[in-house]
């Protein structure tokens, strides 16, 4: 039912939203730019200004499409429910006012609700971001199926995109900036030991390892790391652990080192893909 209203528009979905019957006049009003404030839990963190540059040459050419949405929170000062990339662009043409809806008694919940459809209408936030908002609706009490329900999003989507805040803030900078997929977020995810997780985000960037690559690591690392046990690691000496670990950062894959006397032993060294082997092979030789 709600995938169907976010195919009707952002309107549609206020409507949705609103168990109350939201009080205000539908009329379109001028208001003055300096009067309106940005949504303060607007889930876009970034905002492209080629694009914001490009919307505005299309509202100076063609004018403003759609109005914007605001509820009004003093005397003076109106708040952007929707519409805050057609507000940054009409600011950026110098623009005095703006058409705008208001809308009354809009809580907070509301507001964040209101603003993350809106993005996710045009696929505009990153994972992370879409993460972070959702983060913020659990805050305000709701819970996740009240979520998935308002985003016409499943229940395990929304789950699946909390758990990226899981990942420490480097991976979490990957992944909004575009050196990593969502994929191999969720790849790197499989990996328990955070340590080697880091190493194979480093992997991903300088191997250009494919989201297959991580899962088939990840696989065979959670494997080799359960068949181990803790009490098998247990009985390496720091030494041997640290020699593991310097194995790995030279050769940028899973090594181990299986002592069977006290002179002998045997180094296993992973691979998990055919390039795995020639790049493997290479550094070695």
């Amino acid at each position: 039912m709600v995938k169907k209203a976010l195919g009707r528009g952002i309107d549609a979905i206020i409507s949705r939203v609103n168990e109350s019957n939201l009080s205000g006049s539908e009329n379109v009003t001028k208001i003055s730019l300096d009067d309106i404030i940005p949504n303060r839990f607007q889930p876009r963190q970034n905002f492209d200004e080629e694009s914001i540059k490009e919307l505005a040459q299309s509202i100076k050419e063609n004018g403003l499409a759609q109005p914007i949405i605001v509820t009004k929170i003093n005397e003076n000062k109106y708040e952007i429910i929707a519409g805050e990339r057609r507000y940054r662009a009409c600011k950026y043409l110098g623009l005095k006012e703006i058409d705008a809806i208001v809308k009354n008694n809009i809580n907070d919940n509301k507001k964040i609700t209101i603003a993350l459809i809106e993005n996710i209408q045009r696929e505009d936030l990153n994972p992370v971001e879409k993460a972070m908002a959702y983060a913020k609706m659990l805050d305000m009490g709701m819970s996740q199926n009240e979520i998935a329900d308002y985003c016409g999003k499943s229940k395990a989507s929304v789950s699946n995109t909390l758990r990226l805040l899981d990942l420490d803030s480097e991976i979490l900078d990957g992944i909004k900036n575009n050196i990593i997929t969502e994929g191999h977020a969720r790849a790197l995810m499989q990996i328990p030991d955070l340590e080697e997780r880091k190493k194979v985000y480093q992997r991903i960037i300088v191997e250009k390892m494919s989201v297959r690559d991580v899962e088939s690591y990840s696989k065979s690392f959670y494997s080799s790391d359960k068949k181990r046990g803790k009490s098998n690691s247990a009985h390496k000496t720091p030494e041997t652990i640290e020699m593991e670990k310097f194995f790995e950062s030279k050769l940028g894959t899973k090594v181990e080192i299986k002592p069977v006397t006290e002179t002998s032993g045997k180094i296993i060294i992973s691979y998990f893909s055919l390039d795995d082997f020639d790049k493997i092979k290479n550094k070695i030789s």
